[in-house]
């Protein structure tokens, strides 16, 4: 459990890293990315960035 608690962890990390990267490649302005204000926050939840990027990464995992 805790093994699978620091893999999250170290990827959310990861992701949080590489976002101005993969801002330019076009991820998070992807129809189904929603981006709302709420309590004068902007909100950011991405659906269809996260879909594609488990896909890939999945596929990735397969081949090696």
């Amino acid at each position: 459990m805790l093994r699978w608690l620091l893999v999250v962890f170290l990827a959310l990390m990861l992701i949080s890293w590489l976002q101005p990267f993969l801002a330019k490649l076009g991820f998070g302005k992807l129809p189904g990315d929603l981006r709302f204000r709420l309590f004068g926050r902007e909100w950011f939840v991405p659906l269809t960035s996260t879909i594609l990027l488990s896909t890939v990464v999945s596929l990735i995992s397969k081949i090696l």
